[in-house]
């Protein structure tokens, strides 16, 4: 990424010093909208980590993180720049984790955080577009672009041996940015889209836009779109009129509530979702099980990891200021330093209090990259028997 730090950032970022004990970090989710069913396991994986960090008693000499919610809604632009406008002039809150869909994250970031100097660490804003977004060093995120999302698809289908395939996508930057990358590289290896063609969300009927996709032709359909709205609702209607009957989706499409209420007709479909394995993802397993949270969901894992990485920042930089957390993300996510796993933030904190250097693991296996994007893998999975099956993590 771009990010080329400005000489006013140091000025901007005296933003949201936090005076007191309590330290205050907006949560900017879509608790509204076409994701809404996945939001509020996010949203509690980020306030388990700042819990877990106000608990140990040695954030900051015993200082709190206090958690702020707002709503994004995922796609109203002007909602989210005026809610995270209020998180930091109302609420004083030194960062943001957040937020969610790719167009918000970006006008909020832009609008709001960048000319008040506030860093934002999004769990699942994936749009290839925020890796250039001017940023001043603000910007950081622990889900994997969707430009490498489009290459992993599209070396699946060319395993699988799909030579034919329709695409829509929901006509923002998410879904554009996704749908484009995965037609490039789907292409290349020699692959042919039979059309291409955007959806709204939160409309009643999608059958035009299926009797277009069919009439195309294509041994399947791709949805990149959103499991609660548009992309949802395509499925229905090609359910209804018997267009396809496999179909691939992105990340936005892996949720529990599409697969309670379409699971049978989904057999088959195939998809991918950011995802890791390993001694991190099965700390935080133990560590969420505990807390009584459910960390299958997309996004939860990276959710976790964007608040642990606000702390764990402000604690390399030793006070509770937006400057800190921007100046030491990279520091405390990458090596070298002690590897930290999830249930394992007051050891990071002692460390760092003393002097010494971490290596933040986490859930997911962070590892910064550009920099703050997000390297990730992604798990490869299948619809059988109503339930999401694990094929591969790539």
């Amino acid at each position: 990424m771009k990010k080329l730090l400005l000489a006013s950032t140091a000025t901007l970022m005296t933003a949201g010093v936090a005076m007191a004990d309590d330290v205050k970090v907006g949560v900017i989710l879509g608790f509204t909208g076409p994701i809404e069913s996945l939001t509020p396991a996010m949203g509690a994986s980020a306030e388990l980590a700042m819990k877990e960090v106000s608990e140990s008693g040695k954030f900051l000499g015993g200082k709190t993180m206090t958690p702020v919610r707002a709503d994004s809604t995922c796609v109203d632009a002007a909602a989210a720049s005026a809610a995270a406008e209020r998180l930091i002039t109302s609420e004083g809150v030194v960062a943001i984790m957040g937020a969610d869909c790719s167009g918000v994250t970006g006008a909020i970031l832009s609008n709001v955080a960048v000319p008040n100097g506030v860093p934002m660490v999004s769990p699942s804003a994936t749009s290839p577009a925020l890796s250039t977004a001017e940023d001043n060093g603000l910007f950081f995120r622990t889900a994997p672009s969707d430009a490498r999302q489009g290459e992993v698809l599209a070396g699946i289908l060319n395993d699988r041996g799909i030579k034919e395939i329709a695409v829509t996508y929901t006509n923002n930057d998410y879904g554009k940015g996704l749908a484009d990358s995965f037609s490039a590289a789907y292409e290349a290896a020699g692959g042919k889209i039979t059309l291409t063609a955007p959806h709204e969300d939160g409309k009643a009927d999608y059958s035009a836009e299926i009797g277009a996709l069919a009439s195309a032709g294509g041994e399947m359909l791709a949805v990149f779109g959103y499991t609660d709205q548009g992309g949802k609702g395509i499925i229905q209607a090609s359910i209804d009129t018997g267009a396809f009957d496999t179909y691939v989706f992105g990340d936005g499409m892996y949720g529990d509530a599409i697969v309670a209420d379409l699971g049978a007709d989904l057999e088959g479909t195939f998809g991918t979702v950011p995802w890791a394995q390993g001694e991190g993802a099965e700390k935080f397993e133990s560590v969420a099980s505990a807390a009584d949270l459910d960390a299958s969901g997309a996004y939860v894992r990276e959710s976790y990891d964007a608040a642990a990485l606000i702390a764990l920042a402000m604690a390399a930089g030793g006070e509770a200021t937006s400057k800190a957390v921007a100046d030491n993300m990279l520091a405390v996510a990458n090596a070298p330093g002690e590897k930290i796993m999830p249930g394992e933030l007051a050891k990071g904190l002692e460390i760092l209090a003393a002097g010494g250097e971490i290596d933040y693991v986490g859930a997911t296996g962070v590892e910064l990259i550009g920099p703050g994007e997000a390297g990730g893998t992604y798990r490869h999975f299948e619809v059988k028997g109503s339930a999401y099956e694990t094929i591969e993590i790539k």
